[in-house]
């Protein structure tokens, strides 16, 4: 019987691929009144910072076809509440957690990388992408020197955690980029963040979000995140989570033929509360029923 949904990725073991992507699903408390946190494959946390961010002002979301626009600005508690109020709680639910990790300079990324690392997550996503914040954030991910420093001073500042390097798409190359983060001593990638986009009230002729741009996810950019795969898997030999647009279990199995070894659902729990536990259900499933091993569709794409 060749039937596995189970993917190992860095070495740690996820009992399926999918993740529910950061900034999307909070610490999880909310969405376990829909279903038990323990069906997931893994959580990546809301965004984390060295301090409590408020975030940006509202309004933070403006809704295109299919799509969102949001610019929330990585509000979050602060790295040091997640660790004493929330992580204790995620440790119990029978999941991988991804404490997702971002900075404002060099030594933010440090610092809060060695928080991290010395915690009891399971690994850490290094957010260098998010389009929403004026300082930090995607100006480290979009040139591979930058790429490779800031992975290679988080790598060295979280010990023996896995560290995952979150990829954004606004760049020229984004294979580049990808292979920066494994030189830099990344042990998986994660893509695509989000795209910056705008969105304009005709009647007003203004920006709808207050901080002018925001960073475009939904099913609109699925396309473009399937390519980004597929060439980062073609460029780099560590594994690639892949995500953009993931709202079944089909588009699920694309990222995977493309070459994810995992996969993170995001917009779609905003709009269905139980979306990555139905992906969950429904791929397991279609690998029951043809009796397939996960692993063996990943970068199956016939060219």
């Amino acid at each position: 019987m060749s039937f596995n949904e189970s993917v190992t990725v860095a070495g740690v073991l996820f009992k399926n691929p999918v993740i529910t992507a950061s900034g999307t699903f909070n610490f999880g408390r909310e969405f376990e009144e829909f279903y038990p946190l323990s069906a997931l494959g893994g959580i990546s946390t809301k965004g984390l910072t060295l301090c409590r961010r408020d975030g940006n002002r509202p309004p933070r979301v403006a809704e295109t076809p299919s799509g969102m626009l949001n610019s929330v600005g990585l509000q979050n508690p602060g790295i040091e509440y997640f660790l004493k109020n929330e992580l204790p709680y995620l440790r119990t639910r029978g999941t991988v957690i991804i404490a997702n990790i971002a900075g404002s300079t060099v030594d933010d990324y440090r610092e809060i990388a060695e928080k991290a690392g010395e915690s009891a997550v399971d690994m850490l996503e290094l957010n260098i992408s998010c389009p929403n914040v004026k300082e930090g954030g995607v100006a480290f991910g979009t040139l591979p020197s930058k790429v490779r420093e800031v992975t290679e001073i988080a790598k060295a500042a979280c010990g023996r955690k896995p560290l995952i390097v979150k990829l954004t798409p606004n760049v020229a190359k984004i294979s580049d980029n990808a292979k920066a983060a494994e030189d830099g001593g990344a042990d998986a990638i994660s893509l695509i963040n989000t795209l910056t986009g705008l969105a304009v009230d005709y009647r007003t002729r203004k920006p709808i979000l207050a901080n002018v741009t925001g960073g475009l996810s939904g099913p609109a950019v699925k396309p473009i995140a399937l390519k980004m795969v597929w060439e980062c898997y073609n460029a780099v030999k560590i594994p690639i989570i892949g995500m953009g647009g993931i709202s079944s279990y089909t588009d699920a199995l694309e990222f995977i033929i493309a070459g994810a070894t995992a996969v993170q659902v995001g917009t779609a729990n905003l709009v269905t509360p139980t979306a990555a536990y139905d992906i969950v259900r429904d791929l397991r499933a279609y690998l029951k029923e043809n009796d397939l091993d996960v692993n063996k569709l990943r970068g199956s794409l016939v060219i």
